[in-house]
């Protein structure tokens, strides 16, 4: 399982209760995340690199689509992580538990 290095943002309050790519609709409090390279259902456990915190999320969605960014994360993720102030920060995402590239 390939680990990613690169900048993380997180979604914007106004995609609170929009539909994700896994059909669910998006809940800021949720650990969910979007990568626009693994699987949708796929866990990983995402750590920035400035501070040590770390969290563990399930990619439900398609993105970033911002730069070199290599996830976007909830709200509830992003202040877990300590990043809301910088709003990008850089992370290191591992994968967890790989979902069948069929969810891809």
């Amino acid at each position: 399982m390939k680990v990613q290095r690169g900048p993380a943002s997180y979604y914007a309050d106004r995609f609170h209760g929009r539909k994700m790519a896994n059909g669910e609709r998006f809940d800021r409090d949720s650990n969910s995340a979007a990568s626009r390279t693994l699987p949708l259902g796929t866990t990983v456990q995402v750590t920035n690199l400035q501070n040590g915190r770390t969290a563990t999320v399930k990619i439900e969605d398609r993105g970033p689509y911002v730069g070199n960014r290599v996830i976007d994360l909830s709200p509830a993720t992003a202040e877990a992580l300590g990043m809301i102030d910088a709003g990008v920060v850089m992370v290191e995402v591992r994968p967890v538990q790989m979902a069948s590239l069929q969810n891809f």
